[in-house]
């Protein structure tokens, strides 16, 4: 299943490298991370299957809403991303939530700025419907940055 939902993500135009240069970028002045550890925790996220289930179903819906094949009124609401729909969040914040509270931070941040492959998604045109992958992507983010965040605080505490 994993290699399924990876395979998903590059054909929707995801690397697993540009989720672990925004998960680099964002954790490099907290805490020692190089893009190989980066690319490792996006990796593990992903090996969850929660995250699997979450990042599957988020794209399953964008796809069906490309071929029109979801009623109105969502047809539509799912088409133009609707600023008032927040179930794309809800569901990426499932993958968020395994990590703990941090993620929550992260993903905010992340949504609301929208920078490297988020925003590329987000503001893709040409039929393809991201309104669940752009979020589904910052959930993935937010959790390996959660998932790093905890894994320094222990090494931090085994030290002292």
């Amino acid at each position: 299943m994993k290699d399924i939902t990876i395979a998903m993500l590059q054909k929707r135009g995801v690397k697993l490298l540009d989720m672990a240069e925004l998960v680099y970028e964002l954790q490099k002045k907290y805490i020692p991370v190089t893009l190989e550890s980066a690319l490792e925790n996006v990796e593990k996220v992903i090996e969850k299957r929660e995250v699997q289930n979450a990042i599957l179903t988020g794209i399953h819906l964008d796809m069906l809403a490309e071929k029109d094949v979801i009623d109105e009124p969502l047809l539509s609401v799912l088409k133009n991303d609707d600023s008032l729909y927040g179930i794309d969040e809800i569901l990426a914040l499932s993958i968020t939530n395994i990590y703990g509270s941090i993620g929550f931070t992260n993903f905010g941040y992340l949504d609301k700025v929208k920078p490297g492959i988020i925003g590329v998604v987000n503001d893709q045109k040409g039929g393809q419907v991201n309104t669940f992958l752009d979020d589904l992507i910052a959930g993935i983010v937010a959790a390996a940055c959660s998932r790093m965040a905890h894994a320094a605080e222990d090494d931090k505490i085994k030290r002292e």
